[in-house]
């Protein structure tokens, strides 16, 4: 039996804005607990993806001659389509899981943005939905030969 996206994926994905800006998207992964989200249009099409990668390469270094309100000042202005990912790799739900790990071990990904046809966001899928699949599936098959 093949094992699907969409048997795997996280279906209550959190997205964000082009124009939420850096602080509000470091805000919303660090309370969610998450470390990417899609970006999305109006329509909720997927136009990029930022990962807390992203968002912490795109702040000052300590070494920086700014001053902090100045830092403050062109964070608090700076938007998330500056910095996003665009045109991400995507997988489809009906995809297998091992076309997922494929793409994301080709790639270089953690994650990857579950879409319908119409580039609207339906899931998402990381190497840990990944890892859980294949740890409950071998942990069921060293409980059954026991």
């Amino acid at each position: 039996m093949k094992e699907l996206v969409r048997d795997w994926m996280s279906s209550d994905v959190i997205t964000i804005r082009p124009e939420t800006t850096l602080p509000e998207a470091h805000q919303m992964m660090t309370t969610e607990e998450i470390r990417r989200m899609p970006v999305v249009d109006d329509e909720g099409r997927l136009v990029g993806i930022i990962t807390i990668g992203d968002i912490r390469s795109a702040e000052p270094s300590p070494a920086t001659s700014l001053s902090i309100w100045e830092m403050n000042y062109l964070l608090s202005s700076l938007k998330i389509e500056k910095i996003m990912t665009r045109h991400p790799r995507t997988i489809t739900a009906d995809a297998t899981l091992a076309e997922a790990a494929r793409t994301m071990l080709e790639y270089r990904v953690s994650g990857l943005p579950v879409v319908d046809e119409g580039m609207h966001v339906v899931g998402i899928i990381t190497e840990s939905d990944i890892f859980t699949m294949v740890v409950l599936h071998e942990w069921g098959k060293e409980h059954a030969d026991a």
